[in-house]
């Protein structure tokens, strides 16, 4: 097995940082994945419930200081106010990122175009999207009940005092049974509001007042007609006695969009390269690597944060998970490997910096736990959530190909592991290619399952035991392996730890959707002459 690849550059990890369950940086992390407990907590998001979940230890206020050395102090409020976690989280892992090689923060951003982000979400900003949907519901609601109302519509009164027929008018709501009464009042307010005269004279306008033109000198001109336009439509609102318009959103929507968390990072760390966010659901970490190692191999860039970052548990995350039918729901740890019951939600960031191996060690740079030699991608083709067998498949042997490694080289193995009856196949599907001499871990019974981020903390945790020597133990005990996929391979990592085995690393994450991400990696080089 030829590690080092004829004619490819290499690629190292020269910063990690992770906001986890229990785990705020990446220090608790390593400290508490030497215990063999389960990090998972009662969620009660639906009042009391039946659900477990991981829920990030993290204070942005921990990285005040840091932020308030490089930008002016209403930016550090800024992003409290306007940033929903999974942006958050992002920046607080890249902070410590830069933590563990001194320099590196200069390094991206003197190198201009050739420094790029790539830190993806699996789920986005739930939070400010489920808080601004909850506000424009309630705000459409009163909208319309004060349009609908016979004192502001003058077709509804001419209607109710029998002076003219309509077409189409749905069932008064006070006709309704009780429990229809809710639906009734909004299709009754949604109809006589299409037909306020009151409300067209009241559009009119605010269109004119939308219509105020900036003139003359562009900057002045602009701050004059906003504060022009926000006078004469408060006038308008006491004239008809109107309330909030539904259309003020809040602005935190479109500030957290998928795309946020790199944009923060690129702008905290003054990073001029492409930044963008590569979504694959439980294979994001894995694909955004993939990327950044191509760039790397390319010529394209020298150094690249790659990451991966979800919102805490949510009732809409669980609940949707549940619906699935691969969420454990019984208030009790679901380990992988063992009863199948279901997985657990989990939110939180890992990100990594990663470099041109050749040119980072000429800056000094010291690599950190091994080396990533290849990421094999690969679609199902399938099935949106039931992995299939030939996707992971491709995946597997395209990194194998790519790492110029056989399957005899393999030390250890992470599986995606999830806890549900998937693990079965995941392990049957792995024996097809790899021997009963590799070491399997499988850590979701830890941590939970970050969308996204879930596949960065475990290659992260490889990456750490590697560098340790020592892998973490899981919390699966030996006695409580499935005996069906003991039968398939029974070389597990339990609840104790051991000595990092010979050879190479390998780690499949399978997304929903069918993306298929697998890492192979490799220990670091001996540093010699001078490196």
């Amino acid at each position: 097995m030829e590690q080092v690849r004829t004619g490819r550059v290499r690629t190292g990890v020269f910063g990690w940082g992770v906001v986890a369950p229990k785990s705020p940086n990446v220090e608790a992390f390593e400290r508490n994945l030497g215990t063999a407990g389960t990090w998972l907590q009662p969620f009660n998001g639906f009042g009391p419930d039946n659900f477990l979940v991981g829920v990030p230890e993290f204070d942005i206020d921990d990285y005040r200081d840091w932020i308030n050395a490089r930008f002016p102090p209403r930016h550090f409020q800024n992003l409290k106010e306007k940033m929903d976690l999974p942006a958050l989280y992002a920046i607080g892992a890249f902070i410590q990122a830069l933590g563990q090689n001194p320099g590196l923060e200069s390094e991206l951003n003197s190198l201009g175009s050739e420094a790029q982000v790539y830190v993806g979400t699996g789920l986005g900003s739930l939070d400010t999207i489920h808080h601004a949907s909850i506000g424009l519901y309630e705000s459409q609601r009163r909208w319309d009940r004060f349009w609908a109302n016979p004192e502001r519509n003058a077709n509804l009164r001419t209607y109710l005092d029998g002076g003219a027929q309509a077409d189409g008018v749905p069932p008064a709501p006070e006709s309704s049974a009780f429990e229809d009464r809710d639906a009734a009042d909004a299709a009754w307010s949604k109809y006589w509001v299409a037909h306020s005269s009151e409300l067209r004279e009241y559009l009119d306008e605010l269109a004119g007042i939308e219509g105020l033109v900036v003139e003359g000198d562009v900057e002045n001109a602009k701050k004059h007609a906003i504060r022009e336009k926000e006078k004469r439509r408060n006038r308008l609102q006491e004239k008809w006695g109107a309330p909030e318009a539904p259309w003020k959103v809040s602005a935190n929507v479109i500030w957290n969009i998928h795309n946020t968390p790199a944009a923060q990072i690129s702008i905290l760390g003054k990073i001029h390269g492409l930044a963008f966010a590569p979504v694959a659901a439980c294979s994001t970490f894995g694909v955004a690597l993939k990327l950044a190692m191509n760039a790397i191999q390319s010529g394209e860039a020298k150094l690249v944060v790659v990451g991966a970052t979800d919102p805490p548990p949510h009732p809409l995350t669980v609940g949707s998970f549940h619906s699935a039918r691969v969420l454990a729901a019984d208030g009790k740890l679901s380990a992988p490997l063992t009863k199948l019951q279901g997985t657990h939600v989990a939110g939180g960031s890992v990100v990594w910096i990663v470099g041109d191996m050749d040119y980072c060690l000429s800056k000094g740079f010291k690599p950190l736990g091994m080396e990533p030699l290849a990421v094999g991608v690969s679609s199902d083709a399938h099935h949106i959530i039931t992995p299939s067998a030939e996707g992971p498949t491709i995946a597997m042997n395209q990194a194998l190909a790519d790492a110029g490694a056989e399957p005899s080289d393999l030390g250890s193995w992470d599986l995606h592991a999830t806890a549900t009856p998937g693990d079965f196949s995941e392990v049957e599907t792995f024996r097809t290619i790899f021997p009963e001499t590799v070491l399997v871990t499988a850590r979701k019974g830890t941590f939970g399952h970050g969308m996204s981020a879930g596949g960065g903390w475990e290659l992260t945790a490889q990456y750490l035991g590697f560098q340790r020597g020592r892998l973490f133990p899981t919390t699966l005990p030996e006695a409580d392996l499935n005996p069906s996929i003991a039968h398939l391979h029974n070389r597990m990592m339990f609840n104790t730890g051991c000595d990092a085995p010979k050879g190479l690393g390998g780690k499949l994450s399978m997304g929903i959707g069918g993306v298929n991400a697998c890492v192979v990696s490799g220990p670091l080089p001996t540093l010699d002459k001078g490196e």
